[in-house]
């Protein structure tokens, strides 16, 4: 479902990149929560077109692999491997199904990369995939929806997104429907797992320390629209991390 979700995007989902609470939030914000990857082997979970796969490749990471359950995505992420090639491998794979590795990966980054599971004991399989394929030790960074956001709250429109409740709720967590101001506007329906769900996933693949972190806008945000441009965003916010490791 979500692969054939996705092909509809394709290329275009690059432009999400452009939107005000992505460029000034998410990226610095996630790029942050990495770090260093300096020599460090990168494994990209539902990677997309490669965004993060390119930028941790750019910032000294020693082999990064991306791989997405969307073809159209993995043809993007190609095509722009060819016209800049960075040494990034990407493939077709599904989380639930992923394949091993020979060698296991330093770090793991995953964005959005859970709102598509049927049931908690997918994600808890998803979890125990990617553990699998981390050294002990190893960092796994998540970017996710906020489970607290309150969809009755502040709108995020000048921020680039609508966000709103279908009222599909499941044992995941709440049902959503999320539009990105593009033009055209690009909209689709997703279940955001709950911060109960993701911690117990999370704990039953053997991750430990695990540590929701926020997201807050970065100095160049404030600079460019100014700190009252964002209050809207800080009252609700649609966003935030998970840190952990292996």
């Amino acid at each position: 479902m979500s692969g054939q979700l996705y092909d509809g995007i394709g290329e275009a989902f690059e432009g999400f990149k452009t939107l005000p609470v992505i460029r000034y939030a998410e990226v610095p914000g996630f790029l942050a929560l990495v770090g260093d990857v300096t020599g460090k082997s990168v494994l990209d979970i539902a990677c997309g077109t490669g965004f993060y796969s390119r930028e941790l490749k750019r910032r000294g990471a020693s082999r990064v692999f991306g791989f997405d359950i969307s073809g159209a995505m993995i043809d993007a992420a190609d095509a722009l491997e060819r016209s800049e090639p960075l040494g990034i491998d990407y493939e077709v794979g599904d989380t639930a199904t992923l394949r091993s590795f020979d060698e296991p990966f330093d770090v793991a980054v995953a964005v959005q990369a859970f709102n598509y599971a049927n049931e908690v004991a997918e994600i808890e399989l998803m979890m125990r995939n990617i553990r699998r394929s981390l050294v002990a030790g190893g960092a796994f960074h998540l970017f996710v929806q906020n489970p607290d956001f309150d969809f009755d709250g502040p709108s995020l429109a000048k921020y680039g997104f609508l966000c709103e409740s279908t009222g599909k709720d499941n044992e995941i967590g709440r049902g959503i429907r999320l539009t990105a101001l593009l033009e055209p506007p690009v909209s689709f329906e997703a279940t955001v797992p709950s911060k109960e769900t993701y911690e117990q996933t999370l704990k039953a693949a053997g991750f430990t320390g695990i540590e929701w972190v926020r997201l807050d806008v970065s100095e160049a945000g404030v600079a460019e629209f100014g700190a009252e441009y964002w209050e809207q965003y800080a009252a609700n916010r649609p966003l935030t991390m998970i840190r952990c490791t292996a």
